[in-house]
């Protein structure tokens, strides 16, 4: 598996992308054919990547030429796609969320464990050293018990007439389900990396500036097993921001900025810290020399370590396992700010 070759199911979510430009400059693999059910977008991305075209999924699964495909498509075809891919043997690389209901996780699961095929969730936070350094001080007990965690995840999209126009898939409630669903997830990984399986959620959900997706807006308090509190911001009309994360601790406290869309679109003040930990008994701020890194940069980080992974060379970033419990916490969030309670998982 020295040079791997890939495929790509569906080019309609645009961080796949990202993933075939980075990926033009691999060694050690290459992205030959793709198929699209939208023939003009699939013709027009694959003639821009210099790869081919197949006009029948089928077709482009039975090429032998591929060893692993991105699957990229709508999440509600998610776990159909999966299935097919794992019946011809393809390993899969899924993009984010993994699906909109737990039976099409449990499908993509069985299908992962019948075929025997690797498989990772595309999660871009796990790409990011920014939060391994956050993952790894968190893990040493850097900030002691943690109390409070806060992490925003946040878009404009729904402010941008391009992305809010009719038949964009993402504002599709059939397709997607809501903003929510399709970008909190993100974070949601985040907190479950971070601090394992919440034990329950109180969530507020709801269109409050908009009313071209089912939602723009959330908030989701989640507990963890050891009391801690996760506060996830998932916003569809955020314009600016600059804190992305803040961890209270009893012995120390770290703030990331610059971490994501709203907070990356333009350089920060000069001097600024993407990253620093305030230790107790300390009189200043610990800074980390992390470069400013835009939003963009951390979902062309994907790549490589899935290609990594496919050769043996590392562990995925989310098991099918995992991506499943990120759905379950955006459904538990779902279902309790429409029930105005709180959820608990089991």
């Amino acid at each position: 598996m020295d040079n791997l070759r890939f495929g790509i199911i569906s080019f309609a979510h645009g961080h796949v992308n990202m993933y075939a430009d980075v990926m033009k400059d691999f060694t050690d693999a290459k992205i030959i054919a793709a198929w699209d059910d939208n023939h003009e977008r699939g013709t027009t991305q694959c003639a821009k990547f210099g790869i081919d075209f197949e006009t029948d999924l089928d077709a482009l699964l039975r090429r032998e030429d591929i060893d692993a495909v991105f699957i990229t498509s709508p999440t509600n075809q998610h776990a159909r796609h999966v299935i097919a891919a794992a019946q011809a043997g393809k390993n899969v690389l899924l993009q984010k969320p993994m699906a909109l209901t737990l039976a099409d996780c449990d499908a993509i699961i069985a299908s992962v464990k019948q075929y025997g095929i690797k498989f990772s969730m595309c999660y871009q936070m796990r790409a990011d050293p920014i939060n391994q350094k956050m993952k790894a001080l968190i893990d040493e007990g850097a900030v002691g018990k943690i109390a409070v965690m806060r992490r925003r995840h946040a878009i404009g999209g729904l402010l941008n007439p391009d992305f809010a126009k009719p038949g964009n898939w993402h504002i599709d409630p059939v397709q997607n389900m809501g903003m929510f669903m399709d970008d909190a997830s993100h974070a949601a990984d985040w907190f479950y990396w971070m601090l394992g399986k919440p034990v329950s959620v109180m969530a507020e959900i709801d269109n409050i500036v908009t009313d071209i997706a089912p939602d723009d807006n959330g908030v989701a308090v989640f507990r963890f097993a050891n009391k801690e509190m996760g506060i996830l911001l998932n916003s569809s009309t955020m314009l600016a921001a600059e804190a992305t994360t803040e961890i209270y601790g009893d012995k120390g406290v770290i703030v990331q900025n610059y971490g994501d869309a709203p907070s990356s679109f333009f350089p920060p003040p000069a001097g600024a810290s993407s990253l620093k930990i305030f230790h107790a008994g300390a009189s200043e701020w610990e800074h980390f020399d992390f470069p400013f890194v835009p939003h963009g940069s951390r979902i062309r980080a994907v790549p490589r370590p899935l290609v990594d992974y496919l050769k043996g060379q590392g562990q995925p970033l989310a098991t099918a396992e995992e991506g499943k419990i990120v759905i379950e916490m955006i459904l538990a969030s779902y279902e309790s700010a429409r029930e105005g309670k709180r959820v608990y998982f089991g």
